[in-house]
């Protein structure tokens, strides 16, 4: 029985931690504590405007690899079940549908996290807006590559992947959109995303029969997609090197090669830093921008991403630190129930409720003690069910 990688929860844990609870009490504090010290210290919880890579950018990443590292853990006893042609329990369509399933449910809550569903209004319903439904895309094709190649081909399936989003954006133009622009309004994802998706893309609205979007709404989500399975691949690249119980044979020694634990971890940051440094390298020409998710910027990413692994792996799973990381897993065992509670339901009434009054007495601070509040109660939650061993899963 394959031991339960701690590490990926922990790391899991400090991701969602900091999108669901420290970033709403910084950005609180942020409009107490006007000073130049803080305003830097927010720059960590800021996307970059377009060009560059800020801390707050790996958010999103992070989440879409760590999907990945879990695929050779949940789904390699398919892996090996569908070529034991003896075995005729398994069946790959059953898969199929637990994939479809698993997609049609992010799907629903990414739109409901995103306001759109919760609103109850036509007019706001919009098709592909949230990082639940990129992790969607990344995940079913990433599961369905992982199913049927070898980490050979995956490897030459993500390089073809970001070369050809490369190549689109490069040397195609398509209704003045694209051809080598990354401005934020002239880029070909920008235009592949107006086009296609039009009314039903985030912000869109229809005025005088025209489909208008907020300028200052520059994410783009359908060529995108490429790289997100991308993404997704890295972590199970990452996965798949953890599972493995060694990584290479040395047969005229009779030993092998990396075979203890802390190898593993070893391989992760190796592999990281050269991501990072080839990322950095390929920005040069091809900029590392988050909102359109270009190659560089996966690679950029997904070097920060296995570094972090490497780290909490040989933190934790190798040297044994694993005490005192409740909170991690309280967050990180229930991931999506953390990420769409947080966003969808509103615990201020009850906050307000329990500090009545307190408001006279701390000036400006009452509302970071309300925003402290709130975590605490969604934390509270997740900690009830993570003793009751209840782990909602898609």
């Amino acid at each position: 029985m394959i031991k339960r990688l701690e590490s990926l929860d922990a790391l899991r844990g400090m991701d969602l931690l900091f999108l669901v609870a420290i970033s709403d009490i910084m950005e609180e504090l942020a409009e107490v504590i006007d000073t130049p010290w803080m305003a830097a210290v927010m720059e960590c919880f800021t996307h970059k405007k377009w060009e560059g890579f800020s801390p707050w950018d790996l958010v999103m990443p992070l989440f879409m690899f760590m999907a990945g590292v879990a695929i050779p853990y949940s789904l390699g006893k398919y892996r090996e079940e569908q070529f034991k042609i003896q075995n005729s329990k398994f069946k790959i369509s059953n898969l199929y549908w637990r994939l479809g399933k698993r997609v049609l449910l992010l799907w629903i809550f990414g739109m409901m996290v995103q306001g759109n569903l919760m609103a109850l209004d036509p007019d706001r319903i919009y098709l592909f807006t949230n990082t639940l439904q990129a992790i969607a895309v990344g995940y079913f094709f990433s599961a369905i590559i992982y199913m049927h190649t070898s980490w050979k081909t995956q490897i030459g399936i993500a390089v073809a992947l970001l070369l050809t989003f490369w190549g689109a954006m490069e040397f195609i133009t398509i209704g003045g959109y694209g051809g080598g622009d990354y401005t934020p309004h002239g880029n070909l994802a920008e235009g592949i995303d107006m086009m296609v998706l039009g009314r039903f893309r985030d912000t869109a609205r229809v005025i005088d029969g025209q489909v208008v979007v907020k300028e200052s709404y520059t994410y783009t989500w359908i060529l995108s997609s490429l790289n997100f399975v991308v993404t997704v691949l890295s972590g199970v690249l990452a996965g798949e090197i953890l599972k493995k119980k060694t990584l290479s044979a040395s047969p005229s020694k009779g030993r092998t090669k990396y075979g203890l634990p802390a190898g593993k971890g070893s391989l992760l940051l190796a592999i990281g830093i050269a991501l990072v440094v080839i990322g950095w390298t390929w920005g040069i020409v091809h900029p590392v921008i988050k909102h359109i998710w270009t190659g560089s910027m996966v690679l950029v990413s997904s070097g920060y991403c296995f570094l972090l692994m490497g780290i909490f792996y040989l933190w934790i799973d190798c040297m044994g630190h694993n005490k005192h990381l409740t909170v991690l897993k309280v967050y990180g065992m229930n991931s999506i129930t953390a990420y769409v509670v947080s966003h969808v339901i509103s615990f201020k009434s009850i906050s307000k409720s329990l500090f009545f009054g307190l408001e006279q007495y701390v000036g400006d601070y009452y509302q970071v003690i309300i925003q402290v509040s709130n975590v605490a109660i969604l934390f509270i939650i997740l900690y009830i069910m993570y003793r009751k061993k209840v782990f909602l899963r898609v």
